[in-house]
């Protein structure tokens, strides 16, 4: 068998996708962290909630700079929108998943365990959920132009030359 044949992953491909990882390290550090600090003051989800939004709040430039390597598309107003909205798809995704897997498995797997491990092991599944949602939304969507933004702005400009 000629293993030459099949096609191998780009290195450009590998080098996005460990850029975005250690931007994602910095946001799921912000938001582990700050999960800690709100969690004295809230529940469980809404806790994770807070986190997760001081974090992509925090992360959007280092995003655009370093994973994605956007830093002179001149578009940065429709990629603030298009980030936000996969952060809060991203958002529902690892709220959910963390609330579920707390009362789902690790409350009814390891009821002696301390709260604290149980919630912080829960919310890491959802931040893995969540980081998998975040990069194939920011990869396909965020930081590429999909021409939608011109296809409005052209649709826009025919309504107004029919008035």
């Amino acid at each position: 068998m000629n293993v030459s044949s099949i096609e191998q992953p780009k290195p450009t491909e590998f080098k996005n996708i460990f850029s975005f990882f250690l931007t994602a390290l910095l946001g799921a550090s912000i938001n582990f962290i700050s999960q800690i600090f709100y969690r004295n003051y809230f529940d469980y989800a809404t806790s994770v909630l807070w986190g997760y939004l001081t974090a992509t709040v925090l992360t959007f430039i280092p995003t655009k700079l370093f994973a994605f390597s956007a830093a002179k598309t001149g578009n940065t107003g429709r990629e603030i929108v298009k980030f936000l909205f996969i952060a809060l798809v991203a958002l529902v995704v690892q709220v959910y998943v963390s609330k579920y897997t707390l009362e789902w498995f690790a409350n009814p797997l390891f009821p002696k365990a301390p709260e604290l491990w149980r919630e912080k092991g829960s919310h890491v599944v959802g931040m893995g959920m969540s980081f998998m949602a975040n990069y194939f939304g920011h990869k396909l969507l965020t930081f590429r132009s999909t021409g939608m933004y011109d296809k409005i702005r052209l649709r826009s400009q025919r309504e107004k030359e029919k008035v």
